[in-house]
């Protein structure tokens, strides 16, 4: 039979089995009377979304949509047959978009790590660094200087700070959709066009007529498949950030009432 060890003479950092949940000990907490180490404060385990592998999950996703398209001769036959060139400057736009997006994405993730840190140390019951990194530490630094008072005004502050960066991702996403709609205009402009030039009805000048107004409509209907598809995606890609952004900022409301270490460099 294994004896249990005397009382207060665990070693500091070692996990004891005890009926319940798990926790993680930390030095300094043991409990004489059943010779458990309990933590001296239990830390929430935070649930990272990974925000940058997901865009780039999703990215890798929308690649290889395109891909298929591509294999298939849809994405060639579209490219060829729009006559305006409308289609290959939605894509164009669409992918520099993308990249943005990404970049945006990769930010954001810094961000959301130093706020989980942060959310770690607080949770263990420690003040936080009075200059933190990031607009994070710089949003806890404000908050030391003004106070409580002016809390509400920097979370809202730092919000829209935050989503306006993804102003120009939105923007993108109408004009996708607007040029998509400029793209249906001209097919049917192109279509109507040989309609005002037949000056008889030949059944030869009639094929040659029913021809160029399907060139027409092939034009007004991929143009504005390309804009719907691109818009769609980029604003469900852009969804993504304003729902991270929104509960980031939620958190940090939170996080806001921790007290924080003047005196931390």
């Amino acid at each position: 039979m294994i004896l249990p060890p005397a009382r207060g003479t665990l070693p500091n950092e070692e996990t004891v089995s005890a009926p319940g949940p798990l926790f993680l000990s930390y030095p300094g907490s043991v409990d004489a009377g059943a010779n458990v180490i309990y933590p001296s404060a239990i830390v929430k385990p935070f649930k990272n979304n990974h925000l940058t592998l997901r865009a780039l999950i999703i990215t890798f996703l929308i690649a290889f949509g395109f891909y298929l398209l591509a294999e298939l001769g849809l994405l060639r036959e579209g490219l060829t047959v729009d006559r305006s060139h409308i289609s290959s400057v939605i894509l164009v736009l669409y992918l520099l978009a993308t990249l943005h997006w990404l970049w945006l994405a990769r930010s954001l993730s810094g961000e959301r790590q130093i706020l989980s840190e942060l959310e770690a140390t607080a949770n263990e019951k420690h003040a936080l660094p009075a200059n933190g990194e990031g607009r994070v530490g710089f949003f806890l630094s404000r908050v030391r200087e003004q106070g409580d008072s002016e809390r509400s005004v920097l979370l809202e502050a730092m919000g829209d700070e935050l989503s306006n960066r993804h102003a120009l991702g939105h923007f993108v996403s109408d004009l996708l959709l607007k040029l998509g709609l400029v793209g249906t205009v001209v097919g049917f402009i192109l279509m109507l066009i040989p309609v005002g030039e037949m000056d008889s009805f030949d059944p030869k000048v009639m094929q040659g007529l029913l021809a160029a107004m399907s060139a027409g409509m092939s034009v007004a209907l991929y143009t504005t498949l390309a804009g719907l598809v691109t818009s769609t995606l980029l604003k469900a890609q852009y969804h993504l950030l304003d729902s991270s952004v929104a509960e980031m900022i939620n958190r940090l409301a939170f996080l806001a009432g921790t007290p924080v270490d003047s005196d931390a460099a």
